[in-house]
Order: C-alpha cells, then structure tokens, then sequence
C-alpha cells in the first residue's frame, strides 16, 4: 500500500511541475533535484512522458536534423578532458588545416541534398588567430548561406565583439559555441580557459544579433546537480539551441576510461532540460548512439526536438536514413 501511495504522490509531483511549465511557470533548483534523483524505471518513463508533453505543447512534431563537419582538426592548445583535439593528448585522429572553401560548400551542399536543416562549419582550437583563414571562412560562410533550404551555424571557438559582427555581415545567423559542463566542475575538465570565457562568448554572440547554440557534455563524472547548474545556466542565458551529448571516451584523453551512464540516466537528463527550458530546441547530439544503443528513439519522448546526424568530430555517428525512419516511425516530422 506504502508503494502504491508513493508512486501516486510521484506522479502528482509530475503532473503539477507539468502543469505549472505549460502555463508559463517554472521549475525550482530543489524541484529538479527531485526528478533527477527518481531512479525506478518505472518512475523514469513516467518522468519522460511528462517531458513529451511539454515538447509536444511547445515544439510540435516537428523535429530539426543538423550536421556539422570538422573543418580544422586537432592540434588545439586547450586541454579540455574529453576532447580528443588537444594536443595535450596523445590520440590517433586526423590532424589537418582549414579545408578549402569549395570543399566546405560541396559538403554542405550534399547535406541540403540529404534532408539536413541546418549544417556547421566546427574549428578546432581556442580561436581563430589566422587571418587569412578568419576571411577564408567568412567568405564560405557568405556563399554557403545562399544554399536553398540550409540554415548554417559556426562553432569558431571564443569571439570578440569584432569577430561576431564579421560573423552576422557574412550571413551567419546561429553561433554554437558548448558551455561544456556547469561552473563548479569545469575547473576539473579545462584548466587552459575559463567558465566567464565559454559565457561571454555566448552573450556576445547574442549581442552580435545571432541565436546561439549552447549546450554540453555530460558522463565526465559530474555531480547530478551540477548537470542541474547547467540546466539554468542556460537558461539564464536565455540561448536558443542546447545541445546535448554524451561522453564517448576516446583512447589516449584523460576520460578514456569513464565510465558510461546507463541509458535510463541520459533520458532522464533529456526530460530534465526540457522541464527547465520548456520553449528551446533540445537537440541530442554525440554519444546518442553509443550510449542509447536500441532506445534512441526514447529521445523525443523525453522531450527532445532535434537530433545531429551523420559523424561527429572525430568519432562516428548514425545513419541519417535511420534517423529518418526513426522519425516517421514515431509520427513525427521532419523540419
């Protein structure tokens, strides 16, 4: 009888954050403590149809497919834990210079061609300092955005106030640039920069006149509250996309052996930031694959509203057929 109270006084406490979110309110700190410490399965998937509803009152059916591609790689001086781009690190990726801007605008072609909405042109390292290939990817970025049907973004390290305003001339219209983790951890992930950095690039951005895609990684050994700071720091910041990934170790980074988290812990986290930023697309990005394994498609039902297909950086991605039938099968759009 306990059991069967308790898990009436659950599904309350969902009902009434629901509730109170569709008309306009919002969660506590304490309140988001409490979804994520919920560990019965069948309390998660009961937190995650809640989490479908609110995506479902504030984004529809319609579901957002990006792709990026990594147009510099490795050699970055920062020493970001999880990365396998520092060249602190002794990893096996390709190491190449900025590719040329025919390549770059041929690739995002053939994502138009594909199905994909939106595609990014991703750096490494901690800025562009070069010139020469700062009017490079200006000018890609100016004769990119007139590709019909494609919605570009950047991912070009911190900004100034004049690099973002070169930036929106060009045509850019999204910078994404990932807080990675929350405030109280980044010291253990990055010693090479700071937190106040990784955020005033992101106002910038903003203030520049572009929407800004912001997010993080998670399985790097954080706190679960601290997956919680991240959730309204962003919200704070009021930033338009966040992206989620999850921790894919790769061989020779500090993190190559983390341990994974279970696929019920990484819906829940989904279902968190939709519950505390209800209006923004939440797009689940790296990691999806290796870690969701044959529940990927619980994403939407946890309140996700948009996806990143094909590779990642480094590492391999999914599909995008699959990710297309994985769509339709569940009734839902494509943008």
């Amino acid at each position: 009888m306990s059991n069967s109270g308790g898990f009436v006084n659950v599904l309350k406490f969902f009902e009434e954050l629901t509730n109170r979110v569709i008309n306009g309110g919002e969660v506590t700190f304490g309140e988001a403590s409490h979804l994520m410490e919920i560990d019965k399965q069948r309390d998660i998937m009961h937190l995650i149809g809640f989490a479908n509803s609110i995506r479902d009152e504030f984004k529809g059916s319609l579901i957002n497919i990006c792709a990026i591609t990594n147009a510099k790689s490795g050699r970055c001086s920062e020493d970001c834990r999880f990365c396998s781009q520092s060249s602190h690190y002794s990893t096996t990726i390709d190491k190449y210079p900025l590719l040329k801007k025919g390549e770059l605008i041929a690739r995002a072609r053939r994502a138009a061609e594909s199905g994909i909405n939106r595609f990014s042109i991703v750096v490494s390292g901690r800025d562009v300092e070069n010139s020469a290939e700062w009017e490079s990817i200006c000018g890609t970025i100016n004769e990119m955005r007139l590709i019909e049907g494609l919605d570009i973004c950047a991912s070009l390290g911190t900004l100034t106030k004049e690099s973002a305003r070169d930036l929106k001339k060009a045509g850019l219209t999204r910078y994404h640039h990932n807080l990675e983790t929350s405030e109280s951890f980044f010291p253990s992930i990055c010693t090479t920069h700071s937190y106040g950095i990784r955020a005033e690039t992101v106002r910038t951005a903003k203030e520049a006149g572009m929407s800004v895609c912001c997010g993080g990684i998670f399985g790097l050994g954080e706190r679960r509250t601290q997956r919680i700071e991240l959730a309204f720091t962003l919200k704070e910041l009021d930033v338009d996309s966040i992206p989620l990934n999850f921790l894919n170790p790769v061989p020779g980074t500090p993190l190559e052996n983390a341990k994974p988290l279970h696929p019920m812990e990484i819906l829940k986290i989904i279902a968190l930031f939709r519950f505390i930023n209800p209006k923004k697309g939440i797009r689940i990005c790296g990691g999806r694959a290796k870690n969701l394994r044959s529940i990927q498609s619980l994403i939407f039902a946890s309140g996700a509203s948009g996806l990143m297909a094909g590779d990642y950086l480094t590492t391999a991605g999914s599909n995008l057929d699959d990710d297309k039938q994985m769509i339709k099968d569940l009734m839902l759009e494509r943008i």
